[in-house]
């Protein structure tokens, strides 16, 4: 039986398959809302459900580009422009898919605690992925790091708070660093004199670190800045 779809879920469905057509990924239910002119992603939301009955997608809950196009939708255009075992509802390189026009925003990896041994945007460490505006820092970030404890407080990094990190292995003294000393990845501010360098909490109740010559030690990344996670009390 062919399938029968609304004026606008076929609109949806178009939207959908260009996406996947030009960048490879489907767009999120934030940027179909934007693009049609909803007043929210929960209107997108209805649509896609309605769409996943009728069989011409899927849809898998937490992640922000699931959705994926099934063998019934390249049937329903009758073209090979739809691979459905390539569309992904992220990249598994971390990679930023292109927005749709119009969007400004980035998809950055949530990295969560980070495991002993592994890279820092290895698969293990990434949460999830979010969308920021791609204007929010001056620099684009290359990933956002979940903040663990209180050691940053006073300059106002809090426990839970999304730290922006522009990933490089090299940072100025004074700045505010993603550092890695052995398996262990910290939040400090840098400070380096020759080979000396330490590593300064701003929250008096924490000592600074002190790098010994027998411990690995790199820089993983710089702050570019931060978004709050919870609001302020």
């Amino acid at each position: 039986m062919s399938i029968k779809l609304t004026d606008r879920q076929q609109q949806i469905l178009d939207l959908i398959r260009e996406a996947v057509i030009n960048t490879g990924f489907p767009p999120t239910r934030a940027e179909i809302a934007q693009t049609l002119g909803f007043k929210s992603a929960n209107a997108a939301e209805d649509h896609l459900r309605a769409l996943a009955r009728k069989g011409v997608i899927e849809l898998t809950a937490g992640a922000s580009r699931g959705i994926r196009l099934t063998e019934a939708a390249a049937d329903f255009y009758g073209d090979t422009n739809i691979d459905p075992e390539r569309v992904r509802s992220h990249s598994p390189d971390h990679s930023t898919p292109t927005p749709l026009p119009g969007m400004g925003q980035i998809l950055l990896p949530l990295v969560g605690r980070v495991a002993a041994g592994f890279p820092i945007l290895a698969t293990e460490n990434i949460e999830k992925e979010m969308h920021i505006d791609a204007n929010m820092f001056t620099q684009t970030p290359d990933y956002l790091l979940k903040v663990k404890g209180l050691s940053m407080r006073d300059i106002g990094i809090l426990d839970g708070d999304l730290l922006a990190v522009k990933k490089t292995n090299v940072a100025r003294n004074g700045q505010i660093v993603v550092a890695r000393i052995d398996d262990e990845v910290t939040v400090k501010r840098l400070n380096q004199q020759g080979s000396h360098i330490e590593l300064l909490p701003e929250n008096a109740d924490f000592d600074p670190i002190v790098v010994t010559a027998d411990q690995e030690f790199s820089i993983e990344g710089i702050a570019l800045g931060l978004i709050r996670s919870t609001p302020l009390q």
